[in-house]
């Protein structure tokens, strides 16, 4: 037989049970009430817990906008980084297709994917192949002037050789035009690296600083006109008749990442697509 706590604690649930059952039956024939119960419920004994809910939801929001904001500075912070170097990269794109326009002979455009040292700079590896036209001894141009020449050809790929190669040569001639030489990089002296030298400059001419030397067309690979670099001064006497000029050279390999190829067996030359502006 139950004890006396149980039959109080079964009463009770009847008692909820049924007054359950009252007030459901009391809001479906009063739809109103329901809803005044309902707000008296929320205000009184459910008022903690959704003020909770309420904090919690803003407590999320207000995360997700803080990682919103975090991004957008973060994305903000990486375009002002490369700002100015995307920008350079569209002057020379820019001035790239603008050389493009001027030159009277075949072209073909190639990206310049470099190498690791040490052949960076030296040599260049170019998107464009045989498959493109490219062949040997096709010479490489940049919007300010000379790069190299190509050395070797692969089906989609080619190599260049530099003017910071040990072994390029060209000849060229200082404007106006009366002094010849031959250009080469300045290998055998320390600390010019990255500059050129003009050698065979007869002992009777003088050059002076700034003087612009352009490709002379001997040989048959550089058509005339290409701007080499420009004058910076004498460097030495050789055997009692010869002059070398250090030569500040008119592009650099290791700046652009876009490059012409001028198709080998170029008309007579190229010097409307030039101009001394464009050589610094």
């Amino acid at each position: 037989m139950p004890s006396a706590s149980d039959r109080s604690v079964f009463r009770r649930d009847n008692a909820l049970f049924a007054l359950c059952v009252v007030l459901s039956l009391v809001m479906l024939a009063r739809p109103d009430w329901g809803g005044r119960v309902t707000g008296l419920i929320r205000g009184s004994v459910l008022r903690p817990f959704l003020s909770i809910q309420e904090w919690a939801e803003s407590s999320r929001t207000a995360r997700a906008s803080l990682d919103e904001l975090r991004s957008e500075r973060d994305s903000a912070v990486h375009a002002a980084q490369f700002l100015h170097s995307l920008r350079a990269e569209n002057e020379r794109l820019r001035a790239l297709l603008g050389l493009g326009q001027r030159l009277s002979t075949g072209f073909i455009p190639a990206d310049v994917l470099h190498q690791a040292l040490p052949t960076d700079g030296r040599t260049l590896l170019l998107s464009a192949g045989a498959r493109d036209g490219v062949r040997q001894f096709d010479v490489v141009v940049a919007p300010a002037g000379l790069v190299g020449v190509v050395q070797t050809v692969g089906a989609g790929q080619s190599i260049a050789m530099t003017w910071a190669h040990p072994e390029f040569r060209a000849s060229a001639f200082a404007q106006p035009g009366d002094v010849f030489g031959i250009v080469a990089p300045a290998v055998e002296l320390a600390g010019t690296e990255h500059l050129l030298q003009l050698r065979g400059v007869a002992i009777r001419d003088s050059l002076p600083a700034g003087t612009l030397v352009l490709t002379s067309g001997l040989g048959g690979v550089f058509p005339p006109g290409i701007p080499v670099g420009t004058v910076i001064g004498p460097v030495t006497e050789e055997t009692g008749w010869e002059l070398v000029y250090l030569l500040r050279p008119a592009a650099y390999p290791g700046i652009g990442g876009q490059v012409l190829i001028l198709r080998a067996g170029a008309p007579a030359g190229v010097p409307d697509a030039f101009t001394p502006e464009r050589a610094p």
